[in-house]
């Protein structure tokens, strides 16, 4: 997606080079003028998305500039006015002439970033609105190859009707992966869905599937008709639940509880379950006919220790979003807090750092977040685990020691996250259960303390 363009004209260099740095950070293409003779040169080698102008320069005025520009009908681009001294008479005259908004100096980080955003995506009375589509809000975040893979994937997938499993542990996006694959297709004008079958017996998963005869809410099924039916806990469902909803989809159509008019299915099935899945299907515990029906395609998604790369841009993003819908103040994760984020398992994947964003803005102070705000935010990892990984002087050590030192802490980490359970600790390490048994002994870790068996998968 092409970055917008932003064009800084103020006479002072510090100001222009801060916003400059500034909005080149939040991914804006930004170009800087001096004074009005730079800034028509500037227009005329590229249009911008947006200016940003001061009213007092030495030549010409912005004012007068935005005058100048309105009167020769060039304007086609929103302008916000910076003033450090500005007047109730010169907004109201900058307004008349086309200006979007104004913004006073000092320049409130804050205040310039959501001002910005605002006048790019509300655009100019004459220039195509460029409000961010359904699709482009649900976008997946990240410039790793793992996320450039999955929107390629999801893209592909998009325009057919081929059902869809989402295969990813808990917290990792999954339902709004689902959202996203439904707003790029044919039946995004359609209604989404999203249900969860596990934990119902069979009389309580017909009426949320196909509705009860003369009750006010209709089924799931009926719900979706003509959209996209999202089943989000595929793992939990009992032997039940899996029948009922396989003779549905053989079916291809359903009864409501109680009547008896037939409603043919149409919808398009996306679903998500945990990687535990697959050792599903190989014990038993899950259908392989219902597994086909819903897998007409995998994919796999990916936990966020597997992108870490982009932990910045998703503080970013959740930071705007919560900006934006619970109207917190704006402010930016220091270098040394990201770095210290990038480093941590996450074992809640995006979800936790969704909440984490959202109880640093609620319960810190102003400026930037610091190290120590988010070593609090973590710190419930680091007292079921032991001392932090980023925390050991393991650079003293020497390479076995190290290594062996570095294991433990991972492994008993690990452990503590998966409850104790070796199997779910194989899964999520990567490692063959024997090997990892091996492993766990000559480390010293007894799983055993944690309520874990050997048959637990």
């Amino acid at each position: 997606m092409k970055a917008s363009q932003v064009l800084v004209v103020d006479d002072e260099a510090d100001i222009r080079g801060m916003v400059q740095e500034i909005l080149t950070e939040e991914g804006y293409d930004v170009r800087v003028a001096g004074n009005a003779a730079e800034a028509r040169a500037a227009r005329a080698q590229a249009e911008p998305d947006l200016m940003l102008l001061d009213i007092w320069m030495p030549d010409m005025d912005g004012i007068s500039l935005l005058r100048e520009w309105t009167r020769e009908g060039v304007l086609a681009f929103p302008v916000v006015m910076m003033s450090g001294h500005g007047t109730v008479e010169t907004a109201v005259e900058a307004t008349r002439l086309g200006a979007v908004d104004f913004v006073e100096k000092p320049l409130s980080l804050a205040k310039l970033l959501r001002t910005v955003e605002l006048a790019i995506n509300a655009g100019e009375p004459g220039k195509k609105r460029n409000r961010r589509s359904a699709a482009a809000m649900l976008e997946p975040v990240g410039k790793s190859r793992l996320m450039q893979t999955l929107r390629d994937q999801l893209r592909r997938l998009a325009p057919h009707e081929a059902s869809v499993l989402l295969v990813g542990e808990a917290g990792s996006g999954r339902e709004t992966l689902a959202r996203y694959l439904h707003s790029l297709g044919p039946r995004a004008a359609g209604p989404f869905v999203s249900v969860t079958l596990a934990g119902l017996g069979l009389r309580d998963v017909m009426e949320a599937l196909c509705g009860r005869e003369g009750a006010d809410a209709p089924g799931c099924l009926e719900q979706s008709r003509g959209g996209t039916l999202f089943l989000s806990d595929l793992s939990d469902m009992s032997a039940e639940v899996q029948a009922a909803l396989l003779g549905v989809l053989e079916q291809g159509a359903y009864t409501r509880v109680g009547g008896h008019a037939v409603q043919t299915l149409d919808v398009r099935l996306v679903s998500a379950a945990e990687p535990r899945i697959e050792a599903q299907l190989d014990q038993g515990l899950f259908r392989r006919d219902l597994h086909t029906r819903l897998a007409g395609v995998t994919v796999r998604v990916p936990a966020l220790r597997e992108y870490r790369e982009d932990v910045p841009d998703l503080l970013r993003y959740y930071t705007d979003l919560q900006v934006d819908q619970q109207n917190l103040k704006y402010r930016r994760f220091s270098v040394a807090a990201q770095n210290r984020l990038r480093n941590y398992p996450w074992p809640g994947n995006v979800r936790e750092l969704s909440n984490l964003v959202q109880r640093v803005l609620m319960l810190g102070e102003d400026g930037e977040v610091s190290l120590a705000e988010v070593e609090a935010a973590v710190a419930p990892l680091a007292a079921a685990g032991g001392e932090t990984l980023i925390k050991q002087d393991i650079l003293a050590m020497p390479l076995r020691e190290a290594r062996e030192h570095f294991e433990r802490a991972y492994l008993e980490q690990q452990l503590q996250l998966c409850g104790g359970k070796v199997g779910r600790l194989a899964e999520r390490v990567g490692m063959e259960r024997t090997h990892l048994y091996r492993k766990l002994n000559s480390l010293g870790i007894d799983f055993r303390q944690l309520g874990g068996d050997d048959g637990d998968n």
